[in-house]
């Protein structure tokens, strides 16, 4: 494994150990109930794009604006930054992290060496219940669509997660799992701020990595995946270099 995968997958399993619930310090139920809707609350601000890029998260307008107290949103704060969806600064507090072209790319290009991994020993692993269930994971995305009002695109994601989820599902690590979650996460911040797929034919996109992986090419399927992200890649280095105004190299 070369330093840079090697940088990577240390920070990795840094944030996935920070995740797990065995790790949490100890709290009264109150606080930890209390703590925890506060966080999956922010979070989903977060990756929904609610929460500007940048945006200070003043502790005591995020306690007012969830109903909470100060603690569980310090906690909150805490738990969120050791995933990288919160920027904690010395000095200075709590922000959501800046949109960043150099932040988007590092993360596709991780994201493409973890689940192309994931995707290979899933295949070597193929058995009818696998397949099976990326066939449904696809049937339900293929009734959703990507556009359209707030509870459609509700919809999409939580679909669209489940079917890549189903791609990898039979790689036979829950570490590589986690970790693929963990960048599914940030990706997904990513897309929904950009509203790339209202630019793509998004069904017909998945029915084809779909189609491919349930062939068995391993080298065919993996490739297919690679260029699915390296086109969501490409599309929103486009939204992001638009507002900056600078120039965007091509994706590698």
């Amino acid at each position: 494994m070369s330093d840079e995968k090697s940088m990577v997958a240390e920070r990795l399993t840094t944030e996935t150990l920070k995740r797990r619930p065995g790790r949490r310090p100890a709290t009264s139920p109150d606080k930890a109930t209390s703590a925890t809707l506060v966080y999956e609350k922010l979070r989903q601000d977060i990756l929904r794009g609610a929460m500007v890029p940048g945006q200070k998260l003043a502790i005591d307008a995020v306690a007012a604006m969830y109903d909470a107290g100060t603690n569980p949103v310090r906690e909150a704060l805490n738990r969120l930054s050791s995933e990288r969806l919160v920027d904690r600064q010395d000095q200075r507090g709590f922000f959501v992290p800046e949109i960043s072209l150099d932040r988007w790319r590092e993360l596709v290009k991780t994201r493409c060496w973890l689940e192309s991994t994931a995707l290979t020993e899933s295949i070597r692993n193929r058995d009818d219940r696998w397949e099976e269930n990326i066939v449904i994971a696809f049937h339900r995305l293929s009734k959703c669509s990507p556009t359209g009002d707030a509870q459609s695109r509700a919809g999409w994601e939580i679909h669209h997660r489940a079917f890549h989820l189903a791609l990898i599902a039979n790689c036979g690590s829950q570490w590589l799992m986690d970790f693929c979650e963990i960048l599914m996460d940030h990706a997904q911040r990513y897309i929904l701020i950009s509203a790339v797929s209202a630019n793509r034919s998004a069904i017909e996109e998945h029915r084809g990595i779909m189609e491919v992986i349930l062939q068995g090419d391993i080298a065919r399927a993996v490739s297919t995946l690679v260029e699915h992200y390296q086109r969501t890649l490409y599309y929103i280095e486009e939204q992001i270099r638009i507002p900056m105004g600078g120039a965007t190299p091509d994706a590698t």
